[in-house]
């Protein structure tokens, strides 16, 4: 998050007082203009990169026996509450409190049997890719991370392919931005890494959105406002180790689109959506059962425009309203007591927010371009515990995909009789990212960045894409 006084002024969006230019790292494209061109010309083919992505993070660890892989026949104390309800997909099963999710699972993959996790609450490898990352609050350090650590996917396909449309960042979070929700996250779901500042993610909650829509501007105030970028040089020398110097006028100029354009601040404004349309999301109804009566869907239709409006990799991380630390009264997906209590609340919404996106992204055109994934950093415990919870359970977890031109309609993978561990065909996350960056361009056999110590760094090491899923 990047915040830059201006001088004092009045703008035409009535803003008085001292200005202030907030901008979550707005990336810029590290290509030349005869790469993009050829990558263009490579999206023209019949095997042609997806246009985005959109990660829905589900922080705590989500309870995969309770989700998408329930042990009907086991006994009480690993079984639980739910029962499964079949799916569209023949022979395939997922918990009641998933209807809608059930009723398209033509358009899903399921992971049943991923693996590489810790225990330690961390969505860093849920948007990096990797385990080993710097000490953060209440996340010790994981040796084997490079120095700036490692790039989300975000700031990757920042780095690759620059802006997709002028005026709108590579990479937007429009996930909570409070202290403590950072707390859960431990780490921005668009942190840049090793790549700069440049790349990291821009965080749409932190905006002020007025702040970023300049209609009907004279080009007097224009000038006025263009003078608030002068500020970026005094960011520019606080930043270690910047990248090559040419970079600093791209990096203005795409400051500068995001000012004076108003795409993203359009695409921020769910005002401007259809009544049928924020109803599909859930967002004309009411929760009196909620705290407030509210809850985070907006996150996922704000997600799907996004997208629309032209970045390449969108990250939310969805709860029960709000989101912050359970010790605290909040909510997360770290459920270990009244686990059943929880996903009662919690899994309806999910079900609902997911399946109106997908549903959304499809009858608009846009699935085949677009991937979604939602997943948290581990799964649950099995054996339920004295307190009707499931504890941490980094041995296996649950994943769901669609979209983005992979092929869907299945499930991958199994776990043992209780689920404890993965069965058959364990896949690691960063199978998953490798057919993620296929799919949009990047080959991780070859593609390398350089990270601060100026050693060349590949995205998932040995990791592959997966046969599974590629079309």
């Amino acid at each position: 998050m990047l915040t830059i006084p201006g001088p004092k002024s009045r703008f035409c969006d009535g803003l008085s007082r001292r200005s202030w230019l907030q901008i979550g790292g707005l990336a810029l494209g590290g290509l030349s203009l005869s790469e993009i061109l050829r990558a263009e010309a490579q999206s023209a083919s019949s095997s042609r990169p997806i246009k985005g992505i959109i990660m829905v993070l589900l922080p705590g660890g989500p309870s995969h026996l309770d989700m998408y892989d329930l042990k009907p026949d086991a006994p009480t104390e690993i079984r639980g509450e739910f029962r499964p309800i079949a799916t569209t997909v023949p022979g395939t099963e997922i918990c009641e409190l998933m209807p809608r999710l059930a009723g398209m699972a033509e358009k899903l993959t399921l992971i049943r049997s991923l693996v590489g996790f810790r225990n330690d609450h961390n969505t860093h490898w849920c948007t990096t890719g990797w385990e080993s990352h710097p000490a953060m609050p209440s996340s010790p350090i994981i040796a084997g991370f490079p120095p700036g650590d490692w790039p989300s996917m975000g700031a990757v396909l920042s780095k690759q392919f620059g802006p997709r449309v002028p005026g709108v960042p590579p990479c937007v979070d429009v996930s909570s931005v409070d202290p403590d929700a950072r707390f859960i996250l431990r780490t921005p779901p668009g942190q840049p890494g090793y790549l700069g500042a440049a790349h990291a993610g821009f965080e749409a909650q932190a905006v002020d959105r007025r702040n970023i829509m300049l209609n009907g501007v004279t080009m007097g105030r224009l000038d006025d406002r263009r003078s608030l970028l002068r500020g970026f040089d005094r960011f520019r020398r606080q930043v270690e180790q910047q990248q090559n110097a040419p970079e600093d006028d791209e990096f203005r100029q795409q400051a500068f689109d995001v000012l004076t354009s108003p795409r993203l601040a359009k695409a921020l404004d769910l005002s401007l959506e259809r009544r049928e349309c924020r109803s599909r999301y859930g967002l004309e109804y009411e929760y009196p059962n909620e705290r407030e009566g509210k809850t985070h869907l907006d996150q996922f239709l704000m997600a799907r425009r996004i997208i629309e409006a032209g970045a390449r990799c969108v990250t939310l991380a969805f709860t029960r309203w709000p989101f912050g630390r359970m010790l605290q009264g909040d909510y997360n997906w770290d459920w270990h007591k009244d686990c059943f209590a929880e996903a009662r609340g919690t899994l309806p919404l999910f079900d609902l927010g997911l399946s109106a996106m997908i549903q959304d992204l499809d009858e608009r055109g846009l699935l085949d371009d677009v991937a979604v994934v939602a997943w948290g950093e581990f799964g649950r415990t099995p054996k339920i515990n004295k307190d009707a919870g499931r504890d941490h359970w980094p041995n296996v977890a649950g994943a769901l995909l669609a979209g983005g031109g992979m092929r869907c309609g299945q499930v991958i993978g199994s776990t043992t009789r209780w689920g404890e561990d993965a069965k058959t065909r364990p896949v690691h996350f960063r199978e998953v990212f490798a057919t993620l960056y296929r799919q949009l361009g990047i080959n991780v056999a070859t593609t390398q960045f350089m990270d601060l110590a100026g050693r060349p760094q590949y995205l998932v090491g040995e990791h592959r894409p997966m046969p599974e899923l590629i079309a």
